[in-house]
């Protein structure tokens, strides 16, 4: 132990008592309230998740169900993954994580960084198929001597650890006066256990979650129905689920609010540039949401925002400008995916199960006049077929036809939002992808775009 009180004894005391700051210009003019930021940037893994990481661990120990020389694996976006190795590397255990293509290649070089064994999964796949990142984990588990799963979506030492620390500190650092708490929900912790601690103080507090299109959680809480319809690939990173985390306490979590990947990536920049702090994609969704959420706020109210991770783990992403150019994430003059739509020339998504069989696929390929179309399970969106690889399917072999479409699926087709520009568009148009989702997330309609819809536009 050190000797000296203003010295810590090592890394792992830095976490947590992170600063709250006023937010001064993004939400001037549109929201009449005072709005702080909590910014988690501050703990020594640049992430929120520091705090739960940690917990975690400290659990398991007490409990022996990790024991010295252990290896800590887990399913990760990437933020707890680094709060998790941080802590390996102090306590001396080992580390494997799983993750998904979609997360940025910033947090998986950091990973590595600290040491860690990073094994990267397909993200269109559902959580119970053998690929996704939650089953790896969970498979590594049980081949790895001496190994403990942190299970964050599901272990309530999560939810635990802001009910403990970041709680508390929101609530002394607005000196009781918090009246609306704005949190990106992936696993729930951050949002139920600061909520759970907030409204046993006051339960006129308002828990604000930000969810993304492509996500269950909003529907599940207004209607109670697990719809995976609303399930499919987006991009924003560290919220939203397509299952759901025993960490999510829906009773503790008044309002879902939905933010797309276009809007949420468009406002991640923004606080950089007009309140000087450098903060991640889920900052972007979370501030993106406050704006949309306006009208429940009022003067005399105090909004806390929590700003969960740092900018630096998105440098290839929404602070590439050629990244968001690709993705339609651009304001740009001219024509949109609107205008395709607008003009009829595209009808309105067609799809097949998986599960159908190629003739079926043929069928309303032909009759419709598809190249090619989307392939779900169970109404998610997980790959796609073409006409060509099909029809040379059935040519080689007569007998596919009774096959399921599953046999010749490719993946799926990439999302692009209605307002994106025609070039955005055409960028993604590649033989890999030759068609494109374009999706209007606010009336919830999906359309197939291909190469041939935009030649027919220009021309």
């Amino acid at each position: 132990m050190s000797n000296y009180s203003g010295i810590g004894d090592n890394i792992l005391s830095a976490i947590g008592h992170t600063p709250m700051v006023r937010l001064n210009r993004i939400h001037k003019g549109i929201i009449d309230a005072d709005v702080v930021a909590k910014i988690e940037t501050f703990n020594p893994g640049n992430s929120i998740k520091d705090r739960m990481a940690l917990k975690m661990i400290e659990d398991a120990e007490k409990a022996g169900l990790l024991k010295p020389g252990g290896t800590i694996i887990e399913g990760t976006s990437g933020n707890t993954g680094m709060g998790l190795a941080i802590a390996a590397v102090v306590k001396g255990y080992k580390c494997i994580f799983t993750t998904t293509d979609k997360q940025s290649k910033e947090k998986v070089d950091a990973l590595r960084a600290f040491g860690a064994e990073v094994i990267v999964c397909p993200t269109d796949v559902e959580p119970e198929d053998p690929r996704s990142y939650y089953s790896v984990s969970s498979r590594l588990e049980k081949e790895t001597p001496n190994s403990w799963k942190a299970n964050q979506y599901d272990n309530p030492s999560n939810s635990r650890a802001h009910y403990e620390q970041t709680g508390p500190e929101i609530w002394d650092q607005t000196g009781g006066k918090v009246t609306h708490v704005v949190i990106g929900v992936g696993t729930g912790g951050t949002i139920c256990g600061v909520g759970k601690f907030l409204k046993e103080k006051n339960p006129k507090i308002q828990m604000l979650g930000i969810d993304t299109y492509g996500s269950v959680f909003k529907k599940y809480k207004e209607t109670g129905v697990f719809d995976k319809n609303e399930i499919y690939p987006y991009i924003t990173e560290g919220i939203g689920e397509d299952f759901l985390p025993q960490n999510v306490d829906f009773s503790l979590i008044d309002h879902f609010e939905k933010v797309t990947d276009k809007d949420a990536a468009m406002m991640t920049p923004r606080i950089s540039r007009e309140e000087g702090i450098f903060v991640g994609n889920s900052a972007g969704s979370a501030m993106a949401g406050l704006l949309q959420m306006k009208d429940r706020f009022k003067k005399g109210d105090l909004v806390v925002v929590i700003f969960h991770d740092h900018g630096t783990r998105y440098l290839g992403k929404m602070f590439n400008d050629e990244w968001m150019r690709k993705k339609g994430f651009v304001e740009r003059q001219g024509l949109t995916a609107r205008d395709l739509v607008r003009n009829k020339r595209s009808i309105a998504l067609l799809t097949v199960e998986k599960s159908d069989t190629i003739a079926q696929a043929a069928q309303l390929m032909t009759q419709h006049d598809f190249s090619q179309i989307p392939v779900t399970s169970k109404g998610r969106i997980v790959g796609s077929v073409n006409e060509a690889k099909l029809y040379a399917k059935m040519i080689s072999d007569p007998t596919s036809r009774s096959q399921p479409v599953e046999t010749v699926m490719q993946g799926a087709f990439p999302f692009l939002d209605i307002t994106a520009g025609i070039d955005a568009l055409a960028l993604m148009l590649t033989p890999e992808n030759p068609a494109v989702l374009v999706r209007d997330f606010k009336t919830d309609e999906t359309w197939v775009i291909t190469r041939s819809d935009v030649i027919q536009t220009l021309a």
